[in-house]
């Protein structure tokens, strides 16, 4: 058995003199607060640069970076905003933070991202905005979903969390939409432990979104005050820190997780019965996780049974990704918002609206999904041997399927 390089310490995380040089200029400078120091005003400008937009702010996580992109957008009380419904509930939270209902596009089950052709139907007279997760690294088909924000006038926020530099038809994901949401958090391919950014193009969204993050407070402005309802999504200087360094080491870290699942998936061709996540010719994909999907009837065995016999072999994987679609947990199923009042489901602004009801009937894409896909861990620090042991185990547990 080998034991494999983890995410969640420093056998799986590219941390060290980097960050801790920048932070102990951080601690003698005594300035911990962005407003007056220099670490996040650099990093966001540094990114900016490295991305190639024109406009980054940083957050204090990936859900405060989703939030600001939705106060950007401001909708009405009572208006929807489209997502997906396989996503982590920071991507989604946010949206009733904003008095907006989340409506949910169904998955392509091999994808497991939204389509054009699962958003339009979802589409109505209160849609404000779409939301498109580039789930675990691959980059959605953008190109028809931006055709139908032509068609609407609907924005598209970029949720970027799980993939820094995944590239659609030579464009950056999160440049392509409206405005691009990052997380800092401590798996994804740049971290601060927790932290994001968001990005945009746009004059007007950057400003909406600079005032968002700092209680909308006019820093600059000949007459400043509070403008609108706001947070303190600020990031702190230590924050700044680190992800200034962890900036420097990103595309090595990006070309090292490709590379290794790259091999992972030539090790693994001509399985039958395993769906592999490859780059298209029109995309890079950068495996922010290493997703399978899984014919279960092929196998016999479901995707619990897979994971188990891999974890007796050191190998921690995530069946199913989440147990169940976002709109099955609670806060969302039974409307657990504000108080007893149910809102933004149940409020005057939504009078003679249709009722929004999640059926998991109208999402096959989804369930299929879920009941299929297999998540494996995966980070910089693996190596050909690891990737070897891995594609081993999962040959040994077929074998031992009697498939």
């Amino acid at each position: 058995m080998i034991k494999l390089p983890e995410d969640g310490n420093i056998t799986g995380r590219d941390i060290g003199e980097a960050e801790m040089t920048l932070l102990k200029q951080v601690i003698e400078s005594g300035t911990l607060n962005a407003t007056k120091g220099t670490m996040v005003k650099k990093f966001t400008k540094t990114f900016a640069e490295t991305y190639g937009v024109a406009h980054c702010h940083a957050t204090t996580s990936g859900t405060a970076s989703i939030h600001t992109a939705l106060a950007v957008v401001n909708p009405e009380p009572g208006d929807e905003v489209i997502s997906t419904p396989i996503t982590d509930m920071g991507g989604i939270t946010p949206i009733l933070y904003q008095n907006a209902v989340p409506v949910f596009a169904d998955v392509d089950p091999y994808t497991l991202n939204i389509t054009a052709d699962t958003i339009e139907p979802r589409l109505t007279k209160r849609t404000k905005a779409i939301i498109v997760v580039h789930l675990f690294g691959k980059p959605a088909d953008m190109d028809p979903i931006m055709a139908l924000s032509r068609k609407y006038n609907i924005p598209v926020i970029e949720d970027c969390c799980q993939a820094y530099f995944a590239e659609y038809k030579g464009r950056k994901v999160g440049t392509i939409g409206h405005i691009g949401c990052f997380s800092l958090q401590q798996g994804k391919h740049m971290t601060t432990g927790e932290g994001g950014m968001v990005v945009t193009n746009d004059p007007d969204m950057e400003r909406r979104a600079r005032l968002f993050i700092d209680k909308a407070w006019g820093y600059g402005d000949p007459r400043p005050d509070h403008y609108f309802l706001a947070l303190n999504y600020r990031m702190t200087e230590f924050q700044g820190a680190v992800a200034y360094a962890q900036l420097g080491k990103v595309r090595k870290v990006v070309e090292n997780r490709r590379r290794t699942a790259l091999k992972l998936t030539d090790m693994l061709k001509g399985i039958k019965g395993l769906y592999l996540p490859e780059s298209t010719p029109d995309s890079v994909h950068v495996y922010w996780k290493y997703p399978l999907i899984i014919d279960t009837d092929h196998f016999g065995h479901d995707v619990m049974e897979f994971s188990a016999e891999l974890k007796s072999k050191g190998i921690f994987s995530a069946p199913r990704y989440i147990q169940k679609p976002a709109f099955m947990c609670e806060v969302l199923r039974d409307k657990r918002t504000y108080g007893r009042s149910n809102c933004p489901y149940d409020c005057p602004k939504r009078d003679g609206e249709k009722e929004i009801v999640y059926d998991t009937k109208s999402y096959p894409g989804t369930m299929k999904a879920l009941e299929h896909v297999l998540v494996l861990p995966w980070n910089e620090f693996y190596t050909d041997e690891h990737v070897g042991y891995i594609a081993q185990s999962i040959k040994d547990v077929i074998k031992g399927f009697g498939k």
